[in-house]
């Protein structure tokens, strides 16, 4: 009786400590696969591809009218007289200047937009991570681009995203 006694406090104990070792290993997850792969991400990266391709098409179009009023005022040119062609060059100069502005806009825009998405998620996740690691006994939590090589089994990207839909379905980017 002694020993079976002896013995469950060993398996006890044993169980025990193997519990702490694996609440003491790290876990990690992938932080881009979150953003692009969570209902707030996906639905933010739709909004952003639609207004960048919105804007790209009105920006092509602007510059195919400009390279029509280009050949316009080369066929002109030995019609019209010098001051006159040099005043169109410089309209259409000043045209071409315009559009490239309005082109580094939307590309300025669209990338604030996207920090701005990928910093309301981060602001999201962050405690729902912490909320995770105290649940779960967990020390650490990596980026998964961080890692040489590890466990597939510490990977926890599949349930972080589950929490986080169930708590943010879209993020506001106006």
């Amino acid at each position: 009786m002694k020993l079976f006694k002896n013995l469950s406090i060993i398996v006890i104990f044993l169980l025990f400590t193997q519990n702490n070792l694996i609440a003491d290993l790290p876990r990690y997850l992938d932080f881009k696969y979150i953003l692009n792969q969570s209902e707030a991400g996906k639905k933010a990266q739709a909004y952003l591809k639609k207004s960048l391709n919105v804007g790209i098409k009105k920006i092509k179009d602007k510059e195919k009218s400009i390279q029509e009023e280009e050949k316009k005022i080369i066929k002109q040119k030995k019609v019209i007289s010098a001051e006159e062609y040099k005043k169109q060059v410089t309209n259409l100069r000043t045209k071409v200047a315009s559009l490239q502005k309005e082109r580094n806009e939307l590309l300025d825009r669209i990338a604030k937009q996207r920090s701005k998405a990928r910093n309301e998620l981060l602001k999201n996740l962050n405690p729902i991570i912490q909320e995770y690691m105290q649940k779960n006994n967990v020390r650490v939590v990596l980026d998964k681009k961080s890692l040489l090589l590890a466990d597939e089994k510490l990977d926890i990207t599949k349930e972080i995203i589950e929490l986080l839909n169930k708590k943010l379905k879209s993020i506001k980017l106006n």
